[in-house]
């Protein structure tokens, strides 16, 4: 479904309802409680203001037969107790997920007639859905480096002074992954490896860092190659790191073109997005996975989104 879509066929609150029913539930409705699919709809009579004499809009509920829960379309979800109509919600979905270096929130807030920070809190719930946080670790020929996101300086002398450090690690045909990392020295930089790679996988291929010395390591047994980039060589036969790199020439495109400015505190949130983005670039429904994905994440309040640690980095669970 791409943006004209959303604007035709999701522009009334109920349309926009059952679209997300369908999404959340393609088997059927289920009680978010018990699970039980035997639901009964009712409707219940919006309320009358006495001060303006208004009344409230009528809801759609959900109402479990077995347990008596009820429930909507919304509860327990991002977009449950938002004062934002469900319309702005998806065309808001729409707009990032089919902008493919990202689109800011200043751009948003013009899209869709709101404030800056309503946008920019907007953008950081959609981002909160672009996590795989079990994503299958990369068992290709896998690329890995590292670049420097932060505040501009000169020379190479206090290079992390006011940046922090990217890993990325892309499989060759397959995914990738980019990770902010307070540090680059060998250990953050294997810890981020091992999260992400497999040791069966059939390939490394890096630049001539020291960093990068497996030897020692799950990838003793795994081929490793390097590029010597010092010596002018970016590539030789299949040796070379460009498939990685090019992912982070079009990650600083979008830092430059569209965001002007990012935090580093929220920087891995950016990443997380680029990332998800990219892996599902051939997906005809990504607004619909986007959709599906925001109905299942959970909510994001506003006072722990600005709390954060400065640091929040993607981290596999342990098995």
């Amino acid at each position: 479904m791409n943006l004209l879509d959303v604007y035709k066929e999701l522009n009334t609150e109920a349309k926009c309802l059952a679209f997300l029913e369908h999404m959340r539930w393609p088997g059927g409705v289920k009680c978010l409680a018990c699970e039980s699919q035997r639901i009964t709809r009712i409707t219940a009579k919006g309320k009358l203001n006495k001060k303006t004499g208004r009344r409230s809009p009528d809801r759609e509920l959900y109402q479990c037969n077995e347990c008596r829960f009820q429930f909507t379309a919304t509860t327990g979800t991002v977009y449950h107790d938002t004062h934002l109509p469900l319309a702005k919600w998806f065309i808001a979905i729409a707009l990032i997920t089919e902008s493919k270096k990202g689109m800011s929130a200043n751009q948003l807030k013009r899209a869709l007639g709101v404030n800056y920070r309503t946008a920019w809190y907007l953008c950081h719930r959609i981002r909160k859905a672009m996590i795989e946080p079990n994503a299958p670790k990369l068992r290709g020929v896998v690329e890995v480096d590292e670049t420097y996101i932060g505040g501009k300086q000169r020379g190479h002398r206090g290079k992390l002074r006011n940046k922090d450090v990217v890993i990325g690690v892309r499989e060759r045909g397959g995914d990738l992954r980019l990770v902010q990392t307070p540090d680059n020295k060998a250990d953050t930089v294997y810890r981020v490896i091992a999260d992400n790679v497999a040791k069966d996988a059939q390939g490394l291929m890096t630049d001539e860092s020291t960093i990068y010395d497996f030897r020692l390591t799950q990838f003793k047994d795994v081929p490793h190659r390097q590029i010597k980039h010092r010596d002018k060589i970016y590539v030789q036969g299949d040796v070379h790191t460009n498939t990685v790199e090019s992912a982070f020439s079009l990650f600083k495109r979008g830092l430059t073109g569209a965001f002007h400015k990012v935090s580093l505190k929220h920087l891995q949130r950016y990443l997380n997005e680029f990332s998800w983005r990219f892996n599902n670039r051939k997906n005809p429904d990504l607004f619909g996975l986007a959709v599906r994905r925001l109905a299942l994440a959970g909510n994001l309040p506003y006072a722990k989104l600005i709390e954060e640690n400065a640091f929040t980095p993607f981290v596999r669970p342990q098995q």
